[in-house]
């Protein structure tokens, strides 16, 4: 069980890889309290392990050492299947590149992951229409990724990441293709539906200009995790 009142607790996680004969370490026991409904920017210069915690605190990694622990349950526990129903049940993702699929549309590309997560059909269709209301492209539904702008595309992923009603949203970059005022439109946007929704929001990000929606800025540098601003 948890140890405090986090929704997410990081205890001394460690991450190592081996490259090129030696061993490299990612995260250096990193430790992290993030509570319910906080909207968090994770900052640090590329490189510094951002994309590697966000990964193991959704599930898509494990760590070397250390616990991740969601809602009172330790993930770093779970076998692989069960880190799979986690991420379909609890985690929502956006990524910097988007990853929609191009042949279908937009519709189609927010429902998609309600499929796996099981969502019964006219569910998975009303929660669609709803997130896309959200993000203002309910009337663009039926048209496919490479007819819409950068922004456009991003605030499809934001739509198919909330669909699912998930309890986390792990954003890895997701102003980085964006130009300043649309990246900034779209962080606003998703702390708004986060509010709404009561979604913990860990954003990763290097765009000092975005972070000012934020609850709270941690800044990670060489794997280890510190204030935003601490010398």
């Amino acid at each position: 069980m948890s140890s405090s009142n986090g929704f997410i607790e990081v205890i001394d996680v460690r991450k190592e890889y081996q490259a090129s004969g030696r061993t490299v370490a990612a995260l250096r026991g990193v430790n992290l309290v993030i509570r319910k409904g906080e909207y968090l920017s994770l900052v640090g210069p590329s490189g510094s392990g951002k994309t590697t915690l966000l990964n193991i605190i959704g599930g898509l990694d494990r760590p070397t050492s250390g616990k991740v622990i969601v809602d009172g349950v330790d993930i770093t526990k779970l076998n692989s299947e069960q880190l799979a129903e986690f991420r379909r049940r609890r985690g929502g993702f956006i990524f910097q590149t988007f990853n929609l699929i191009p042949g279908l549309t937009v519709m189609d590309n927010v429902v998609l992951p309600m499929i796996f997560a099981g969502v019964p059909r006219e569910e998975r269709v009303k929660r669609a229409l709803s997130m896309l209301e959200a993000v203002g492209l309910r009337d663009k539904a039926h048209r496919r990724p490479h007819e819409l702008s950068v922004g456009e595309q991003q605030r499809v992923a934001i739509a198919r990441a909330l669909a699912s009603s998930p309890l986390i949203i792990l954003a890895d970059e997701p102003t980085s293709a964006l130009d300043s005022e649309t990246g900034l439109e779209v962080v606003r946007l998703l702390r708004s539906l986060s509010k709404e929704n009561g979604v913990t929001v860990v954003c990763a990000t290097h765009d000092l200009e975005v972070v000012g929606v934020s609850d709270r800025v941690v800044e990670i540098r060489d794997g280890v995790v510190r204030p935003y601003g601490e010398a």
